[in-house]
């Protein structure tokens, strides 16, 4: 009787501390979470000490280091850089990257920490160039720079055939189209729809981005002779 008391003290203790495990699981995983959107680095170091895995995804499949980019908490993004840990090309569902996020963003620092750390400028489908070209800010030409100085392919098709040059002229800054065009972005690609950069100029209603393109077509066109 006695040994089966044993048995059954023994079970209930392993079962409690399954579920205590369970608890401080789910207690890390939301301190985690709350901690990357706080910017707290001290509590992201607590949290690693203990062993939480600094690469876990919340429900929506993103991770700290994509977040952290995305919602603007830049002291985590340094401390989660610089851990060797942590998976720089940890993608979500939509297969963005978190150096797509610096690009949009226009975080440099960061975009040349995740680099550093071998971020790939060259994924396949959509692209930082792409994420990069599209914002249209005064500063975007210098992330597009970067990423040209780190052999981003200039004329890089989406899953649609988009190219950077076309969200450039669409959604980004002149200065972008510009440089695009002055590092040998092709005026004359077409996606799958049939429409080259200076449509997508045209159908934003941008003149100058328009105008821009139209005249690196005209100095493609052969020079006649008289």
């Amino acid at each position: 009787m006695k040994f089966l008391k044993k048995i059954f003290v023994f079970k209930w203790m392993l079962a409690a501390s399954v579920v205590l495990g369970s608890l401080a699981q789910a207690s890390s995983f939301d301190d985690f979470f709350i901690a990357v959107k706080r910017d707290d680095v001290p509590a992201l170091q607590q949290l690693a000490q203990r062993g939480f895995d600094l690469n876990t995804r919340n429900p929506n499949g993103e991770g700290a280091l994509f977040l952290a980019l995305r919602d603007g908490a830049p002291n985590v993004v340094n401390y989660l850089v610089a851990q060797k840990k942590v998976d720089v090309e940890l993608r979500n569902s939509k297969d963005e990257s978190p150096l797509m996020m610096a690009a949009i963003k226009g975080q440099l620092e960061a975009a040349r920490k995740l680099i550093a750390r071998q971020a790939e400028v060259n994924k396949t489908g959509w692209t930082p160039l792409h994420y990069a070209a599209s914002r249209p800010g005064d500063d975007s030409a210098t992330m597009v720079r970067l990423l040209l100085e780190h052999h981003a392919y200039i004329d890089a098709e989406s899953p649609n055939k988009t190219t950077p040059l076309m969200m450039a002229a669409q959604y980004g800054n002149a200065g972008v189209v510009k440089l695009l065009l002055e590092e040998g972005a092709d005026p004359l690609l077409r996606n799958q729809l049939g429409l080259t950069a200076i449509d997508f100029a045209h159908r934003a209603n941008r003149p100058s981005a328009a105008e821009l393109i139209a005249a690196a077509v005209r100095a493609k066109q052969p020079k006649g002779k008289w």
